[in-house]
């Protein structure tokens, strides 16, 4: 278990020092040491601190606290396993129970980058919840280059595994935009402060978590409807394909038909039939004018 005192730099301390002396501090544990910091710190909460069962970022009002969680995808594997948090918020303490040691990284970089780490209790949640969120717009930007190669790729005519490609993109971007709109939700409702534990001069960073998440939601959608266009792009493709195919075998089909009208109509043998005896080279030489007749008006029609 980590203690950090709030100030405009975070300092780490023992929980005695912070506890006797009412000192505002963040908590960071494990879900096994949780409910004992709750009790300590004057917490109640009636339900298991069980980071397994998040699926969700969400924040719940209570009467004598402000509980929340956090379901974070990891970066490099969007839709693998993820970063599961609870927080408790009273008003002097925010406890964080995290099993990967993710909120402790998180902690360490918001005091290596921050000049004014965690004066306030929503200073402090801002710079936590904003330090995951600042390389989120580069992932986006790779995913809208990796969509215009494959564009690119599609004008070209590779059209080689493209279904294969899109998917996984498709599907991250919509884990995304869902993830995205959570935290767009849980910024609203720490900014409503319906337990006043939030200095109403402070509420604006949780306005600033808001739109960044709203925006990255945004950029999210606009990259799904843009793979969709490159899909909807591929599928004229092989439309197109599909349509000179057709075109290619109903020419042939069109250019056979009369010469097996032809054939077949002296393949009969009736006796007393003209051209029976002696008409096979006529047979020949009009199945040839019909073949060049033939190919003449589909070159006219640019069909060849």
């Amino acid at each position: 278990m980590l203690v950090y005192t709030l100030g405009d730099q975070l300092e780490l301390v023992t929980p005695k020092e912070v506890l006797e002396n009412g000192i505002p501090a963040v908590f960071l544990t494990t879900s096994k040491e949780c409910k004992d910091i709750l009790a300590k710190v004057g917490i109640h909460f009636d339900g298991d601190v069980e980071l397994e069962e998040i699926y969700f970022c969400k924040v719940e009002t209570q009467q004598d606290s402000v509980y929340g969680t956090l379901c974070v995808p990891r970066l490099l594997d969007v839709l693998g396993s993820r970063y599961k948090l609870q927080f408790f918020i009273n008003e002097k303490y925010i406890v964080i129970a995290d099993n990967d040691d993710f909120a402790e990284r998180l902690v360490r970089r918001v005091i290596k980058r921050k000049p004014q780490q965690g004066p306030t209790k929503e200073r402090f949640l801002y710079n936590f919840i904003t330090e995951f969120l600042n390389r989120d717009l580069s992932l986006l930007n790779r995913y809208e280059k990796q969509i215009m190669r494959m564009e690119d790729e599609i004008m070209h005519g590779k059209t080689e595994d493209f279904q294969s490609k899109l998917m996984p993109i498709r599907k991250e971007l919509l884990t995304l935009r869902g993830y995205y709109d959570e935290l767009c939700d849980l910024g609203q409702e720490l900014e409503e402060n319906e337990t006043g534990f939030f200095d109403p001069d402070q509420l604006k960073y949780f306005g600033t978590v808001t739109n960044r998440a709203d925006r990255l939601m945004n950029k999210t959608m606009h990259l799904i409807e843009y793979a969709m266009q490159v899909r909807d792009a591929y599928q004229s493709q092989i439309d197109a394909k599909q349509n000179n195919t057709m075109q290619y075998l109903s020419v042939i089909s069109t250019i056979f038909f009369p010469l097996t009208l032809i054939t077949g109509w002296y393949g009969m043998n009736f006796k007393d039939m003209p051209g029976l005896e002696g008409g096979y080279p006529g047979v020949v030489v009009l199945s040839v004018i019909v073949v060049l007749v033939c190919v003449f008006i589909f070159k006219r029609k640019d069909m060849l």
